[in-house]
């Protein structure tokens, strides 16, 4: 499934790696796209969406609902 989150507070490259890693933390097979000028990101996973938005909040970014 592909899901769409909007995610605050990503401000660098470092914040990019810190998601793509908690989204892969989760699902090891998921493809992780980030835009940091939008806050949007783009996952393809098998994981519940909710799974995801929750790894990514352990991260410290708020993710808009």
């Amino acid at each position: 499934m592909q899901y769409r989150f909007t995610v605050q507070g990503m401000t660098c490259g470092h914040c990019e790696r810190a998601v793509v890693h908690a989204v892969r933390a989760v699902d090891t097979e998921a493809v992780v796209q980030v835009d940091l000028a939008t806050g949007q990101v783009t996952v393809e996973s098998d994981a519940p969406r909710e799974a995801i938005a929750n790894a990514i909040r352990e991260e410290g970014y708020k993710v808009a609902a």
